[in-house]
């Protein structure tokens, strides 16, 4: 490692639950001997940032730094670091530590730490106690064991958001199942929804596009589902009763589920990714029971299926729409982000911070 002391940075932070972004200057600690530094090139914008900075799940601390679909280059690495070298193309997902003693982590599923992992920002660190930083910002340092290579063939600007929205449809497909010729239902059109489309199609199911919307039928056909079906018409509903083997559920509000799990098959399965609040309304039982019917949940997916969804991604062309920002128009993208007017993902060129503020 080229050095041994914290070193000075520059980030967008949040100071406060109502107040907008800002520039602001900050130090990433001093790197470990298992640690990458890595200079930040691009970083996705997931709703989760904007859900964290404005404290809707009453856990933030400030300022924060948001930002967890990170992609840059290694500048310098521990005398302990055995798999990157100075120049790698890496990324860094939604942890950055994580007990690494649990069976869940001896297992490569870090996410489902027993004590729970370390988030990429507003996490203590697990060491020293200090606020971890996200990637809205020019640089991270980084254990390397919660870093991961970025293949070759993957455009690095659109590879960001694998890092959460890939990962986080991605390990449930996988976890549950899905196979060529399962009929999977994909529930909203967003950032997650679009993605969980093509990695279902790509895993050879047949997809069919749930959404409130006449206007995203031509686009979903578009990112590659073989059907459509506007979640509002009660007879578009009726028609797909018990016809399907998984519901991937990718909306973040509170939303009916009972119409989703009529639609699938005895012994069908719904995984929701999105939703973190409380279910409501309340789900009818006989729902489940009468026909075997599974409602399960989903977190992002350990280092090494982080790692399988990128080289699987690349394998099969697979890469997020996004549009690209400057980091000092991160506070437009977030208004616009909380309407829906984006397709499908916000990613900021970090090259723009030198600039800024």
């Amino acid at each position: 490692m080229t050095q041994a002391t914290a070193t000075p940075a520059k980030g967008y932070a949040a100071h406060s639950a109502t107040s907008p972004l800002e520039a602001w200057d900050f130090e990433r600690r001093a790197p470990r001997p298992d640690d990458v530094s890595i200079e930040i090139l691009y970083c996705g914008v997931c709703h989760s940032d904007l859900h964290f900075a404005q404290d809707d799940w009453g856990m933030a601390s400030y300022p924060v730094v948001p930002g967890h679909e990170i992609v840059g280059r290694v500048t310098a690495v521990g005398d302990k670091v055995a798999n990157y070298q100075v120049g790698d193309m890496v990324g860094v997902g939604c942890m950055v530590d994580s007990c690494r003693q649990c069976k869940a982590c001896n297992d490569g599923l870090e996410n489902y730490c027993a004590e729970g992992f370390v988030m990429t920002y507003g996490s203590p660190d697990k060491h020293d106690g200090t606020l971890t930083q996200g990637g809205y910002s020019d640089s991270v340092v980084v254990s390397e064991r919660f870093v991961v290579r970025i293949p070759d063939k993957l455009d690095i600007k659109s590879a960001a958001p694998i890092l959460c929205a890939g990962i986080t449809t991605y390990s449930p497909l996988k976890h549950y199942g899905v196979k060529p010729g399962d009929k999977v239902g994909i529930i909203g059109m967003g950032g997650l929804g679009h993605m969980g489309v093509k990695l279902a199609k790509a895993l050879g199911a047949e997809v069919t596009l749930f959404t409130r919307s006449e206007s995203k039928k031509a686009e979903a056909k578009k990112q590659g589902a073989d059907h459509v079906v506007i979640s509002t018409n009660e007879d578009e509903m009726g028609a797909i009763t018990e016809t399907f083997d998984f519901m991937l559920d990718t909306v973040p509000v509170q939303h009916d589920i009972n119409p989703y799990l009529n639609a699938l098959k005895p012994d069908g399965t719904h995984i929701l990714v999105g939703l973190l609040e409380p279910i409501d309304p309340a789900i009818s039982g006989a729902n489940l029971v009468f026909r075997r019917r599974v409602l399960a949940g989903s977190l992002i997916g350990g280092m090494p299926e982080t790692q399988e969804v990128l080289d699987f991604c690349a394998e099969k062309g697979i890469t997020c729409d996004v549009e690209m920002i400057n980091i000092d128009q991160i506070n437009e993208a977030w208004e616009r982000m909380q309407k829906g007017d984006v397709k499908y993902r916000f990613v900021i060129d970090m090259a723009s911070i030198k600039n800024a503020g």
